[in-house]
């Protein structure tokens, strides 16, 4: 059985993000965007570059290669009508409904995704990619990400806002039988 080898990748940093604010399909920070073809990411044999639809994931995935093919799965959470607020906005207008996402994974308050939902989604896509053998890039959001994180290693719901995915941040898996996550020393990417 060949190893499915998966790296997945946070968009780098949105304005949105700077402000502590939900996603919209905004640009990357206006710093990032003059970056293409100067982020040394040392992937070799990369089979696929995957983002999501988001404009601040294609752009991202710009910055590791030419031709990123858009995947759905791939797709932030979808956060309804919070879409581009922050949580103090949350703290001040829907306390409870706040409260009632933060602690029950399959409440969708905000007419949007559950985080419950995304796992599931994110958990369909893992599967989905495990008769695919070879290197897949993937530049998507710090909520897929937290879910890619806690399918993998079998993680309680609770542990979802326990995570934090920086901007940039790599996550390894491999696939070989069983879904692994895979720690390595700095700059050990360029090796494999």
């Amino acid at each position: 059985m060949q190893t499915t080898r998966l790296t997945l990748i946070c968009h780098a940093r949105t304005v949105a993000q700077k402000q502590a604010r939900f996603g919209l399909d905004e640009a990357l920070d206006a710093g990032w965007l003059g970056r293409r073809g100067q982020v040394e990411h040392g992937y070799r044999n990369v089979r696929q570059l995957l983002c999501g639809p988001e404009l601040r994931t294609r752009q991202t995935a710009a910055l590791f290669g030419d031709e990123p093919q858009v995947d759905p799965a791939l797709a932030d959470c979808d956060l309804g009508r919070w879409r581009g607020l922050s949580i103090d906005e949350l703290l001040k207008v829907e306390p409870q409904a706040l409260q009632t996402w933060l602690d029950d994974a399959e409440a969708a308050p905000h007419g949007g995704e559950s985080v419950a939902r995304l796992c599931r989604r994110v958990a369909d896509w893992l599967a989905s990619l495990e008769a695919r053998p070879g290197h897949l890039l993937a530049v998507t959001h710090p909520f897929v990400i937290r879910a890619a994180l806690m399918t993998v290693l079998g993680c309680p719901a609770a542990t979802f806002n326990r995570i934090d995915i920086e901007p940039l941040s790599t996550l390894e898996l491999r696939f070989n039988g069983v879904w692994r996550l895979r720690a390595q020393e700095p700059g050990q990417e360029s090796l494999r």
